[in-house]
């Protein structure tokens, strides 16, 4: 995909509506060779999604061996609303919290007090992170109004072709 392709389906209102959410969904190979597909935080700076992690997080060697992934943002209403993304990570461990990770956990229901207590414990417990960093390669927006799962355009267009016999 090319990344003129990329960078106007990610330009889109609904999918910047998508790259402002909480949670996406990291698929990726573990080292068993089985899939995984576990929920993370993420923020989403202009052209890279960033997720944050603990340095001793099973996921890391996984990724360090194969670093393609697929990531899910979606809704919870109908008709859902789903970005789909993938790309390589690049793994960057940092000393201390990033700042990403505080951003990405703000929006999160707490009062003022409670918020200054998630931070203090968060910096009691961890000495540094690691940055799960993706820059798409390919994405595909669904929002069953104007885009669809290519099976689903795929029968649409073969009941049209039926339909103009």
């Amino acid at each position: 995909m090319r990344a003129s392709e990329i960078t106007e389906i990610l330009n889109r209102p609904i999918s910047r509506e998508l790259l402002a959410r909480d949670v996406l969904r990291l698929a990726y190979v573990a080292k068993d060779d089985t899939p995984r597909n576990v929920p993370i935080a993420f923020t989403w700076n202009g052209s890279e999604i960033v997720m944050c992690t603990t340095k001793n997080a099973p996921k890391l060697p996984a990724l360090r061996e194969n670093p393609t992934v697929a990531l899910t943002i979606d809704t919870e209403v109908h008709p859902p609303k789903i970005l789909l993304i993938r790309g390589r990570t690049e793994l960057d461990a940092v000393d201390g919290i990033p700042e990403e990770y505080l951003r990405m956990n703000g929006s999160y229901e707490m009062t003022p007090e409670q918020r200054v207590e998630w931070e203090a414990e968060v910096r009691s417990l961890y000495d540094g992170m690691v940055r799960i960093v993706v820059t798409p390669t390919w994405v595909k927006l669904i929002d069953f109004e104007t885009t669809l799962p290519s099976a689903v355009e795929e029968l649409v267009k073969r009941r049209t072709e039926r339909e103009n016999a």
